[in-house]
């Protein structure tokens, strides 16, 4: 974050992928974000039963449904429909408040965004807006299309600030640029232009940026493991034998013949994880999954693997996301020494 600072850009911690984990959003508070978004209302709620009070974003756009929450719970919301709008602008004055709102574009990547032709017209409407306080725009790439952030479209996100305040005064404060695959393109040097913010999640859990799974500097690519219990090991055959079709989950698996190996099934499954996104230790080979079982070749372990031993795995986004979502898997967060010593002091 200090180097992002250094370049005139905030950072929103995005608490999405921890399921609004109250320990981790403190963490990165005490770390130096400006603010917490999630695109879970409940998330939201979860971290200010926990009482952080800092400002928090709604970072995905708001559900008719869950209008009163997000005002109640929310400082700010990204949105791309007026009618949403208005229903937060009545909600706002009902709960005798103001809400801010960031405007999301559409830049290339086809999931949210209002069209660039269409932003003043829609900016125009949302300052006629009660108990509604325009604070900016933002884009959001490369998590549909894998469309990635660089100069050109970044450009194109600070013309249109530039456009608005042109038009309307200056009334742009936040322009978001994206999320974790900025990153790359905010730390090559390039102009940064008017973009002044970043929504940050899986970077800073993960430790490397999402469009080529680089290692970011300073930050750790094991800081959350996942930790699974085997529940059976065996010798068996290493092809499965008679009349193959689908799976559970839809797949016709093919296997070579490599003889006799020692098989170990872990507690642990689909239904937790995603475990193609799953690292194994060194020496371990990931056969297969079924909802609640994930079974692993683990001859190169033979005599030093029991039933009841754990294997920790290196997660991606994928399986990250889907294993802290998981009720089955207990989620246990171990201070470092450094925290430990800073809280002390």
């Amino acid at each position: 974050m200090a180097r992002l600072r250094k370049r005139g850009i905030t950072v929103t911690g995005v608490t999405k992928a921890t399921l609004g984990s109250p320990e981790i959003a403190e963490t990165w508070l005490r770390a130096g974000v400006l603010g917490l978004g999630d695109s879970r209302v409940e998330n939201i709620g979860r971290m200010r039963a926990a009482q952080i009070s800092k400002s928090m974003t709604l970072i995905r756009s708001p559900m008719l449904s869950q209008i009163e929450e997000v005002v109640a719970l929310t400082g700010v919301s990204c949105n791309t429909e007026l009618r949403v709008i208005r229903r937060l602008s009545a909600a706002a004055k009902r709960a005798n408040c103001t809400h801010g709102i960031v405007l999301m574009v559409e830049l290339g990547d086809l999931r949210e965004g209002i069209m660039p032709s269409l932003l003043q017209n829609t900016v125009r409407e949302v300052l006629g807006l009660s108990n509604i306080l325009f604070m900016g725009i933002g884009t959001n790439l490369a998590c549909r299309s894998g469309v990635s952030p660089d100069c050109k479209n970044m450009a194109e996100l600070s013309a249109l600030a530039d456009s608005i305040d042109a038009t309307f005064g200056p009334i742009v404060k936040t322009v978001s640029g994206g999320n974790s695959a900025n990153l790359e393109w905010a730390f090559s040097g390039a102009d940064l232009g008017r973009i002044n913010n970043l929504r940050l999640g899986e970077a800073m859990l993960l430790g490397c940026e999402p469009l080529h799974r680089k290692k970011i500097i300073g930050l750790y690519t094991s800081a959350i493991t996942l930790v699974a219990e085997v529940i059976e090991l065996k010798n068996k055959p290493s092809k499965p034998w008679g009349n193959l079709a689908q799976n559970a989950f839809g797949e016709v698996i093919s296997s070579s013949e490599r003889g006799s190996i020692t098989q170990a099934i872990l507690a642990i499954g689909r239904q937790d994880t995603d475990p193609d996104g799953l690292v194994p230790p060194p020496g371990i080979k990931i056969l297969g999954a079924s909802s609640d079982h994930l079974v692993v070749d683990a001859t190169n372990y033979r005599g030093r693997m029991k039933v009841g031993t754990e294997l920790s795995f290196q997660l991606d986004y994928s399986a990250l996301l889907r294993a802290m979502t998981s009720p089955f898997i207990p989620k246990v967060i171990q201070r470092t020494k450094m925290e430990l010593q800073i809280e002390n002091a």
